[in-house]
C-alpha cells in the first residue's frame, strides 16, 4: 500500500484565500482528495472555509490589539490577510478553527475558543469579483468566519512571515484594507463593527 503524505498543509495556509486544499491522497481514506479531485471540486461545489481574527484584550475583555498576517503568495507579492483555512471532511468546525489557528500563529499562541463558536459573520467568496465584496480567483467558498482572542506568544509559520498587532482604529483604516487580499479588510471592519469598536 502506497501512502503519501501530505505537503505542508498548504490549505492552512489558506490566506490566499484559504488555501482550501489537501494535496495528499490516502488509498485508505477516501475522504482525501488528490490535486485533480480538489480542482474538479473547485469548479463544480462550493468549499467550505473558516476564518479567524486574532486579537488580543485588556483585563475587562476589552480588545486592545487585532492581529494581521503578512504573508508572501506564489507569486512572490506581499500581502495581509488573516488566519483562514478550509474545513476536512470530518472535522468539526471548531478542530478546523483550532487547526488554523495553530498552524499560522503557532502551537504557543493560545487561542480562546468559546464552548460554542459561533461566526460573527459568513462570508462568500467568489472567482468573479463584485458579487461580494470577497474574491478568490480559484473557487467559490463559504466562509465561517470568527474572533478569536489569543494569549501567548504567535510565531507564523508556513508562508506567513509575521503577525502585526494594529489598534483597532487602526485595523478599521483605509490603508491597511488597501494592503489585504481578496476583500478580507471587509471582512476585519465587519468584526470589529460586531464587537462594537468600528466608528
Amino acid at each position: 500500500m502506497v501512502v503519501r503524505t501530505p505537503d505542508p498543509d498548504p490549505d492552512d495556509r489558506d490566506n490566499d484565500l484559504p488555501d482550501f486544499g489537501e494535496s495528499f491522497s490516502d488509498d485508505t481514506n477516501p475522504a482525501w482528495l488528490s490535486e485533480l479531485e480538489l480542482a474538479e471540486a473547485r469548479r463544480r461545489l462550493p468549499m467550505l472555509y473558516v476564518e479567524a481574527i486574532p486579537v488580543r484584550t485588556d483585563g475587562e475583555g476589552q480588545v486592545t490589539q487585532v492581529g494581521v498576517l503578512l504573508r508572501a503568495t506564489e507569486l512572490g507579492e506581499i500581502t495581509r490577510t488573516i488566519v483562514s483555512g478550509r474545513v476536512r471532511f470530518g472535522e468539526t468546525v471548531r478542530d478546523a478553527l483550532f487547526r488554523h489557528l495553530e498552524n499560522d500563529l503557532g502551537p504557543m499562541a493560545f487561542p480562546l475558543l468559546p464552548p460554542a463558536p459561533t461566526p460573527f459573520t459568513i462570508a462568500e467568496y467568489f472567482p468573479i469579483p463584485g458579487v461580494t465584496a470577497f474574491h478568490d480567483d480559484r473557487q467559490h467558498a463559504v466562509s465561517l468566519a470568527f474572533v478569536v482572542p489569543v494569549t501567548g506568544t504567535c510565531e507564523p509559520r508556513q508562508d506567513a512571515l509575521e503577525v502585526s498587532w494594529f489598534s483597532p482604529s487602526d485595523a478599521a483604516s483605509d490603508a491597511l484594507a488597501a494592503e489585504m487580499e481578496g476583500g478580507r479588510g471587509t471582512l476585519v471592519r465587519q468584526a470589529l463593527a460586531h464587537l462594537g469598536l468600528l466608528r
